[in-house]
């Protein structure tokens, strides 16, 4: 539940993220002590560094408090306040399926945050902020405290449709599906839109993105469908609304 301290509210850890971590420490553990082969100490060793670093992962300081000012955050990589007027959009995404499950993400203004650009909004560098699978607080009660104290820079993309992976034949080498499912979920999305400003940002993502190639690895998506899907969402983004509608 949400600690509200007046105007201030601050998020929690989900509790129960130590389990498995302790489980593998515990088990390497047992099997060290009680001997064997090479084998066996080699699975002992890596239950308990694997088990060890996941514990050190869930005891790492965390704090992330919404209030009147801005956000403050303490997590791996980021001990900071980040004030309202540092940041241009705060968004509610849900990700393409697939590529995982609610974020908060932040779009800073331009120059105000020196933050990683480590997402994309509306074409936009963004830095992920919080996973909501990490907290206990319920996505509902987060995006009531950010529609209240983030005001206007506030944006609730839950509502947007969640887009299936797009029918693209899986080759021995190919495009990488998780990049290519958010270009596509961003593009469809943004054709859904009225809005042409978005449109035009998701435009420039694709091109940049055409431009730059798509990351390849093994069991990706078809090459030549993938270039084709892209073109014709560039086309169709490029075109207005009403292109194409009698007047």
């Amino acid at each position: 539940m949400l600690t509200d301290g007046g105007d201030d509210v601050e998020l929690h850890r989900e509790p129960g993220r130590q389990v498995l971590p302790a489980v593998c420490v515990l088990a390497g553990t047992v099997l060290l002590t009680t001997g064997g082969g090479l084998l066996r100490t080699v699975t002992a060793l890596g239950g308990v560094a694997l088990g060890g670093a996941g514990l050190a992962a869930t005891l790492r300081p965390f704090r992330f408090v919404i209030d009147a000012d801005g956000l403050t955050v303490r997590r791996r990589g980021l001990r900071r306040q980040l004030r309202w007027a540092e940041l241009a959009l705060v968004v509610l995404d849900r990700p393409a399926v697939g590529v995982g499950g609610l974020r908060l993400l932040v779009v800073p203004v331009d120059g105000a945050v020196g933050l990683p650009p480590d997402a994309r909004v509306d074409g936009r560098p963004a830095t992920e902020l919080l996973d909501l699978a990490h907290v206990r607080e319920s996505p509902d009660e987060i995006a009531a405290a950010l529609a209240r104290h983030a005001g206007d820079r506030f944006r609730d993309d839950r509502g947007t449709p969640v887009r299936s992976a797009p029918d693209f034949s899986v080759s021995l080498r190919g495009y990488s599906a998780d990049v290519v499912d958010i270009l596509v979920g961003h593009a469809r999305t943004a054709l859904d839109s009225d809005d042409p400003a978005r449109r035009r940002a998701v435009r420039d993502e694709l091109a940049e993105a055409m431009a730059n190639g798509l990351p390849i690895g093994l069991r990706g998506y078809d090459v030549r469908q993938v270039d084709e899907a892209l073109d014709a969402l560039h086309v169709a983004l490029t075109a207005t609304p009403t292109d194409g509608v009698d007047a």
